[in-house]
């Protein structure tokens, strides 16, 4: 059996040898419950924020989608999805690095990165059941000539050993093993991430935190300040260097390093 470890935490899981998007795959099933999952190590056609393309070498990283039930939540709460992905697969991929000592950190909203480069992505999108479909894209042994940028990594860069099936299972299982309770407990408290501790969680992985960062926001404006916190629904919160405080709910971060 492919992907042994992932398939017995999901209600339903599907490993597909290829589509075009996990995501898409997710969004139109009929039936589909909670905690359903569709996993492929070959997505052609993938997309990341702002309807980008995702560049998936075949075979050699994961595209995966769990369909979760936001029944309960608050649409305000709902912005908590990505960071709660994210910080599930931060903890998975962290646990596969910890030897080599790569500092694995959530770039909000929803990227992980190895030492300041991305190895995953994360998209949700809304089913018109109002179901969210949380999709990840993971580079698992992508060699360094491969990789779709230059602030790219991947996890076989990175001393993850095994084959891409393998790595694959591990960080899947991982994520899906911490992403499920930890969005049962923030629908258990009513989509407050506070009392759910999501909130002191995703502040404490967040590299993005006590950084200086630009942010481009929808319009094209940038917004310069230092990334202070996070709100109660997940905005990062900006302070730039007058003014007040600015809550930006989306835009593209970038770290910005001084010398």
């Amino acid at each position: 059996m492919t992907f042994p470890l992932s398939s017995a935490l999901a209600p339903t899981f599907e490993h597909v040898e290829t589509t075009g998007s996990t995501n898409a795959d997710l969004v139109d099933r009929e039936p589909a419950r909670h905690g359903d999952v569709v996993a492929t190590l070959r997505q052609t056609a993938g997309r990341g924020r702002l309807d980008r393309s995702w560049v998936a070498p075949t075979d050699q990283t994961l595209a995966a989608s769990v369909l979760l039930d936001p029944s309960g939540l608050v649409a305000e709460s709902r912005g908590w999805v990505p960071l709660l992905a994210g910080a599930a697969m931060r903890a998975s991929l962290a646990s596969l690095v910890a030897e080599t000592g790569g500092i694995v950190g959530l770039k909000w909203p929803n990227d992980v990165q190895i030492d300041g480069r991305k190895v995953c992505g994360v998209l949700a999108q809304a089913r018109s059941d109002g179901g969210i479909v949380v999709g990840v894209g993971v580079n698992l042994t992508v060699p360094a000539d491969r990789l779709p940028t230059a602030t790219a990594t991947s996890l076989v860069l990175h001393g993850a050993e095994g084959d891409a099936l393998t790595l694959a299972d591990r960080v899947l299982s991982s994520f899906l093993a911490d992403l499920l309770p930890a969005f049962d407990a923030l629908v258990a408290a009513g989509g407050d991430a506070r009392a759910s501790g999501l909130h002191a969680r995703a502040e404490a992985e967040c590299s993005t935190l006590g950084r200086d960062v630009r942010v481009e926001l929808p319009g094209g404006a940038d917004l310069h300040g230092i990334a202070v916190g996070l709100d109660g629904v997940g905005r990062l919160i900006v302070r730039p260097a007058s003014g007040d405080d600015v809550a930006v709910s989306s835009g593209d971060v970038t770290h910005l390093r001084y010398e």
